[in-house]
């Protein structure tokens, strides 16, 4: 269970209350210190992964804890973003994003224990879609658009990111539904 790899999504997991405390912090740089902390997280995901490969520590624990970090602290950032923006705009992707995590991780669960769970393992399109999440993510986090005086639109690049993962995320919803139809169709 202690492996380097189950370490750093751990750390992944202790990372939550911390990057929502210090997001709401009443200081100048609050947003960017919470969007710096998400994007830490994000890359640990990478990473744990990576080695996990690399180093041959693959678990049944970070198999499991693994997509429950993710999970967690995605689910955090969505909710910290609609209340930061208030805006219908903002909560409806995001409400999207969120419906498709529970939907799938049930899907995931069902088929598991059907045995057939390598019907509906990652794709490309699910892995895009987090990437595209997590990059939207940081970018409406931090809420710059300027820095140093210099135009870099972060939040703007945010808000389409996140158009275009809740777009992969129902794309990729629908492509797990079909792959687990006939499992779902038996009497």
């Amino acid at each position: 269970m202690w492996t380097i790899p189950n370490i750093i999504t751990i750390f992944r997991v202790l990372l939550i209350p911390v990057f929502v405390v210090v997001y709401f912090l009443d200081w100048r740089w609050a947003h960017e210190a919470g969007a710096f902390i998400f994007w830490l997280a994000a890359i640990t995901d990478w990473f744990d992964g990576y080695l996990a490969r690399k180093l041959k520590q693959s678990s049944a624990f970070g198999a499991f804890l693994d997509p429950v970090a993710d999970k967690l602290i995605v689910a955090a950032a969505l909710l910290m973003v609609t209340h930061t923006y208030a805006d219908v705009w903002i909560t409806i992707p995001a409400i999207a994003l969120l419906m498709r995590e529970i939907y799938v991780s049930a899907l995931r669960e069902w088929m598991g224990q059907q045995g057939s769970s390598a019907t509906v393992k990652v794709s490309f399109i699910g892995k895009s879609k987090t990437t595209a999440q997590m990059l939207a993510l940081i970018g409406l986090l931090s809420g710059l658009e300027y820095f140093m005086g210099f135009p870099i639109y972060w939040v703007t690049l945010g808000k389409i990111l996140l158009y275009f993962s809740a777009v992969l995320s129902v794309w990729s919803m629908i492509i797990y539904t079909k792959a687990a139809w006939a499992d779902l169709s038996k009497s």
